[in-house]
């Protein structure tokens, strides 16, 4: 397979292959926080993250999701479609944590209902701003078509995880969506892993994601790991 990168992330490098439909997505073991200002490495993070990420996106196929991802390749990539994506980061919350809470100086933890969907523009330079529905419309970064069956998208995944994590005794805080085309066809692309979502441990209310590395808490790599023996995921 062609090894031209394609595009770099902040943890995850994009290759070409010789299909110009498909690319190569290699989940890195470097993690960041405060949109990549600060930055370190952790051993088998790459590994964890992707084995994850193929796992919920799997699992999301199953259930009628469209996803990207075609089949694993080994330990840290994934065969994933080329998708032309939309520069929208979308939030979905369940409970109250992160950035909300300190914008609205509202108590972490609190259960939201009915949950709360934001959007956020995907610029690291400009600290990725919230926007809405009119912004997306008088820029054009999306059209109003695209966003109403995400919304819809949104709700069923967020349904559908829900559901998955409360069966290993753990809550979906929150967590962050990209979305595609490929073939004008709505596709759920990116990445669904410890590093874009909250979850907590449902009896001590442990944080076992990115959390324990924007708080500078320790085991950050046994908390990943943690939640994907709880799913059944045990191949580092």
């Amino acid at each position: 397979m062609c090894k031209k990168i394609f595009s770099k992330g902040k943890t995850k490098t994009l290759y070409c292959t010789e299909h110009v439909d498909f690319l190569i997505m290699k989940f890195r073991d470097d993690i960041s926080s405060k949109n990549g200002k600060n930055c370190s490495s952790i051993k088998q993070k790459g590994d964890v993250n992707n084995q994850l990420n193929y796992f919920i996106m799997n699992y999301l196929s199953k259930n009628d999701i469209p996803v990207h991802v075609i089949k694993l390749i080994n330990k840290n990539q994934v065969l994933v479609k080329k998708l032309t994506m939309f520069p929208i980061e979308f939030v979905i919350r369940n409970r109250v944590a992160g950035s909300l809470s300190k914008r609205l100086h509202l108590e972490e933890g609190n259960i939201i209902k009915p949950q709360i969907f934001e959007l956020f523009l995907k610029n690291d330079k400009k600290n990725d701003p919230m926007i809405n529905e009119s912004y997306c419309e008088a820029f054009g970064w999306i059209s109003k078509q695209h966003l109403e069956k995400i919304y819809i998208l949104l709700k069923n995944i967020n349904n559908i995880l829900i559901k998955l994590f409360s069966k290993v005794q753990l809550i979906l805080v929150d967590f962050k969506l990209e979305f595609g085309l490929f073939k004008n066809n709505l596709t759920l692309g990116d990445e669904i892993s410890l590093d874009c979502m909250r979850i907590w441990d449902k009896k001590t209310l442990k944080k076992m994601d990115k959390d324990r590395f924007r708080k500078n808490l320790n085991n950050i790599i046994e908390s990943y790991k943690e939640v994907n023996q709880r799913l059944g995921i045990y191949d580092f």
